[in-house]
């Protein structure tokens, strides 16, 4: 993750995500995370903005694999963000990264290599995080793209969880059906609105000039 210099006032703050398709808000911290996908590529982009006044782009990520859920945890300056797809032939892969919003620290937390494909996040509390994702392969399970795991994974302190902390037992839960929900329609809105907003005041601060 790199944190770019602020954009010149006027400027299009969202602009490096290319077109959203994901975005979750912190009120309380007045922060909002955007995923994004530029031209014939997926959701790999993903910004985080203070939103309390003119949007401002604060940190920005690269993922390796397209992103499918965002959480804002309830108390502490972090963010969890799943990612992950399906290889064309066998294994769904992919990373449970947690972003720490006030150093810019990205941690990949899944010890397997290939990781998994993670589809959804909730916090459910300080301490519990709700993952959902899909099977770790499609090996004589005809269900696989339709079904997958849930699993809560308890930390007591989740600024200290190190990577490659959470092993196979971690993500270990019941089989439940993974649906796909489409998130862009809303992300657009949520962006241009935000957009809409900066741009009127920044044409009533040039014209009290």
């Amino acid at each position: 993750m790199t944190q770019p210099p602020p954009a010149p006032d006027g400027d299009d703050p969202f602009a490096e995500i290319g077109d959203p398709l994901l975005a979750v808000v912190d009120k309380r911290r007045g922060l909002l995370a955007v995923a994004g996908a530029h031209e014939y590529d997926e959701a790999k982009t993903v910004g985080v903005f203070h939103v309390t006044d003119l949007a401002r782009r604060r940190w920005l990520l690269g993922s390796q694999h397209p992103v499918h859920a965002m959480a804002f945890h309830p108390t502490r300056p972090l963010l969890a963000v799943g990612t992950g797809e399906y290889d064309g032939g066998y294994h769904f892969e992919g990373e449970l990264l947690l972003v720490h919003l006030e150093t810019g620290t990205v941690l990949s937390l899944i010890e397997h290599d290939l990781g998994r494909q993670v589809l959804g996040l909730e916090w459910l509390n300080d301490q519990d995080l709700r993952v959902l994702m899909a099977p770790s392969d499609d090996w004589k399970d005809p269900k696989a793209h339709v079904e997958g795991h849930t699993a809560v994974v308890r930390r007591a302190d989740w600024t200290a969880v190190q990577a490659k902390s959470l092993t196979g037992p971690d993500l270990a839960g019941p089989r439940v059906p993974t649906p796909r929900p489409d998130h862009r329609e809303a992300a657009r809105q949520t962006v241009a609105r935000l957009t809409s907003r900066r741009t009127a005041r920044h044409h009533t601060s040039r014209a009290h000039r």
